[in-house]
């Protein structure tokens, strides 16, 4: 019997995450594989009673508790890491946000094996999300404009699957064999960016990143502008240069110089406009 691990982390936003984990377990219910599911969930502080609720609903999940300094990188990897002993076939990535439809985990599940089957290798499977009200895609796989710059734009087909450079892990589905050679979410990222750099480090092991053919999910954009209202102050501003859920600053530079390093003084002078001249950032930006 082959087994899968999900992976999840969330703080402070219990009802999202009950619901996140309903459509989960509907959506493990709809598959007739013969597969084993086991849900490890990284509770990172909550203090609304997020664990208590999950384990009243959800009785048979893997809560580990942080200590509310995880953020989402560090949730991941400790709920990967706790994962890996297990050595399931497949590690599913999801956002709590993030609410699957019924069928996705069969479709991506029997995509996987039968991309394996035909070519004798595993990629990585990306599963698109739409907002609940336009259905634009929100979050999923990305294609970049340029190799040497970090720019990209979203990429869906409703019927083939399609190559991406990088993708979002609201929906990443991670065959074992693909961990065993790179590893897990890098320990460099506190919060963003740990997905990006994962997909792209995938692709340079040669392994390909796919976006699954339609949607397997609904998820609201919630991203919006990264950097901070132009009528803010500059010690705000510095503030959220820092930030592990601002601009990140020594970690963004960090995945810049790792994966576009002809990209560095570029994305090195819009951090500081952003932050030194927000004004002037919002009028002429790109």
């Amino acid at each position: 019997m082959k087994k899968v691990a999900v992976l999840i982390t969330c703080h402070n936003r219990k009802n999202k995450t009950i619901v996140s984990l309903d459509a989960l377990k509907k959506s493990i219910e709809y598959s007739d594989l013969n597969v084993k599911f086991d849900v490890y969930v990284v509770d990172d502080g909550s203090t609304d009673g997020t664990s208590a609720a999950i384990l009243a609903h959800f009785p048979k999940t893997n809560i580990i508790v942080g200590n509310g300094n995880l953020f989402w990188a560090g949730g991941m990897r400790l709920a990967w890491s706790s994962a890996l002993s297990s050595k399931p076939c497949y590690y599913l990535l999801l956002n709590d946000d993030t609410f699957l439809f019924e069928n996705s985990i069969d479709k991506l599940l029997r995509t996987s094996m039968e991309y394996y089957k035909k070519r004798f290798k595993h990629a990585i499977l990306v599963g698109s999300t739409v907002d609940t009200q336009k259905k634009l895609v929100t979050y999923g796989g990305r294609k970049l404009y340029s190799k040497n710059k970090p720019e990209s734009f979203l990429i869906k087909d409703n019927d083939e699957l399609v190559e991406c450079d990088l993708a979002n892990a609201n929906i990443m589905l991670v065959p074992h064999e693909i961990v065993k050679r790179i590893g897990i979410l890098s320990d460099k990222y506190t919060h963003s960016i740990a997905d990006y750099d994962y997909t792209l480090r995938a692709r340079k092991f040669g392994f390909q990143v796919l976006v699954h053919p339609g949607t397997m999910g609904t998820c609201e954009f919630d991203h919006g502008k990264n950097w901070m209202p132009v009528n803010s102050r500059l010690k705000e501003r510095i503030k959220y240069l820092r930030s592990p859920k601002g601009l990140s600053y020594k970690e963004y530079l960090y995945f810049i110089r790792k994966h576009f390093p002809l990209n560095l003084p570029s994305a090195f002078t819009k951090l500081w406009i952003k932050t030194l001249f927000p004004i002037v950032y919002d009028k002429f930006k790109k």
